[in-house]
Order: structure tokens, then C-alpha cells, then sequence
């Protein structure tokens, strides 16, 4: 196979599962792990893919500035979101000191949420109505409303939550992507959620993200891979199960 053949087959086959890995490329196309990092390396340079650590990823989109409104967020994926919902709000024992964000998802969650003997931590002032409403200890950092998306943000919600230290947290993305990590199209919201995740105990952030999620990309990184745990309900490809921690809930 010439040069130019196997590099139009590679290029297919990365657009087509918008991921890939090496020692996938090498058993399919019959040639040598060196030969196929040259390929992927001089395809990253004409700008065709990306080079990622043990293969390579597709080309997104343009990183996205605008964000949706709840209402339209709330119609995409429901029964994906709810059965990650449900299977989050399980993982809640007594005891434990949570930080729930905003979010479509996160805010499905409080219907599944039955531990009374928690604390409940939340920059949404809807997610806080509702955990009060079923009797729940309930936390509500101040600051700036933000009208689309309903979030509590700015400088006082950060030195509000920096005092905080959460044996579980539950966190919405707009993307995941290899590259960037977790990304959200405001930074104000970026500046939060990276505080939260921080001050969240190492394996027990929860990444709540419907399989749409994968691939996609925002304007501000809030977060990398290190610590946290994704919760989907589809296999999200080799790559990404390779390079983080990813609960799948099936049906």
C-alpha cells in the first residue's frame, strides 16, 4: 500500500470513530507501530487529525462560545441523563459532604436522591429549592445569577466554596475532549467548577456526561482527566476508556 493510500485509510478511519490508537491502525493496515506514528504525526501536521499520546483523534468543531438555555438542554438525551442520574445519586451514603452543580443532569439526580443523613452543597438556586422541598440539609453558595443556565458565579461564589471540602461532587461539561479536558463556555462558570472539582476528594468526582458530550469542546478548560470519574451511558471509544475513568450505565 502506498504512502498516500494508508493515509487516506487512517484519515477515514479516525473520522469515522472520531478516535484511534496505534496498535489499532497496525493490525488493520498489516504495517509496523513506527510506520503508522510517521503517518499519524505528518497527518497532524497538515492539519487532517490530531496527534494524541498512543494514536490520534478527529478534528472538532471550532471551540463553542454560546451556551444553550435550560430548557433546550433539558430536551436533549432526557433518558440518557436520567439512568446517569439515577446510578449518581446512588453513590450518596451518610455522612458525606456533596457539591451538586448546575446542571440539566445534576438537577434529574435530586429525584434519585434519597440520603438524608448528607450535606447538600450547590451553586443552583433550582437544585437547592428542590433538595429543601424533600428535606434535605442544604447549602447554597452566593453570588452572581446567571440567567441562561440558573448557576450562582463570580468572585464571591469562589471565596464562598474555596472554604469547602467534599468527599463527593457531581459535575455537568459541556465537552470532554483528549486534548483540552472539561470544557463549559463561560469563564466565570470554568472559575467555579475548577475550585469544586478541586476541593472534591480524588476519585470521587463525578463527571456526569451523556455520550453526545465526547469529542466536543467549549472556550474554557475547567478541568483535566486526573481524579475524576465519567459517568455516560455509551462506550465513548479505546481512546477516551484508555485515558480516563468511565462508568457506563447500561439500560
Amino acid at each position: 500500500m502506498l504512502t498516500e493510500e494508508r493515509k487516506l485509510q487512517i484519515l477515514k478511519k479516525v473520522n469515522t470513530e472520531k478516535s484511534v490508537t496505534v496498535q489499532e491502525l497496525t493490525d488493520e493496515l498489516g504495517v509496523s507501530e513506527s510506520t503508522i506514528r510517521r503517518d499519524i504525526t505528518a497527518l497532524s501536521r497538515e492539519g487532517k487529525l490530531i496527534k494524541v499520546f498512543g494514536g490520534a483523534v478527529a478534528l472538532d468543531e471550532p471551540p463553542s462560545s454560546e451556551e444553550l438555555s435550560v430548557i433546550v438542554k433539558e430536551s436533549l438525551n432526557k433518558d440518557e441523563k436520567l439512568r446517569i442520574a439515577r446510578y449518581a445519586a446512588n453513590l450518596i451514603m451518610p455522612g458525606d459532604y456533596v457539591f451538586i452543580d448546575s446542571g440539566t443532569t445534576t438537577e434529574y439526580m435530586i429525584d434519585y436522591i434519597t440520603e438524608k443523613h448528607a450535606t447538600y452543597v450547590t451553586n443552583a438556586v433550582s437544585h437547592a429549592k428542590d433538595l429543601v422541598r424533600k428535606g434535605f440539609k442544604v447549602l447554597l453558595i452566593g453570588g452572581e445569577l446567571k440567567e441562561n443556565t440558573e448557576a450562582v458565579v463570580g468572585a464571591d461564589a469562589i471565596l464562598h466554596i474555596q472554604k469547602y471540602h467534599f468527599t463527593k461532587g457531581f459535575f455537568g461539561t459541556n465537552g470532554i475532549n483528549i486534548k483540552l479536558g472539561y470544557t463549559t463556555p463561560d469563564v466565570r462558570e470554568a472559575l467555579l467548577k475548577r475550585v469544586a472539582i478541586q476541593n472534591t476528594q480524588i476519585g470521587s468526582r463525578y463527571v456526569l456526561a451523556d455520550h453526545d458530550k465526547f469529542g466536543q469542546s467549549s472556550a474554557v478548560t475547567f478541568a483535566d482527566f486526573e481524579g475524576t470519574v465519567v459517568i455516560t451511558d455509551k462506550n465513548p471509544g479505546k481512546l477516551y476508556m484508555k485515558s480516563l475513568d468511565i462508568k457506563i450505565v447500561e439500560e
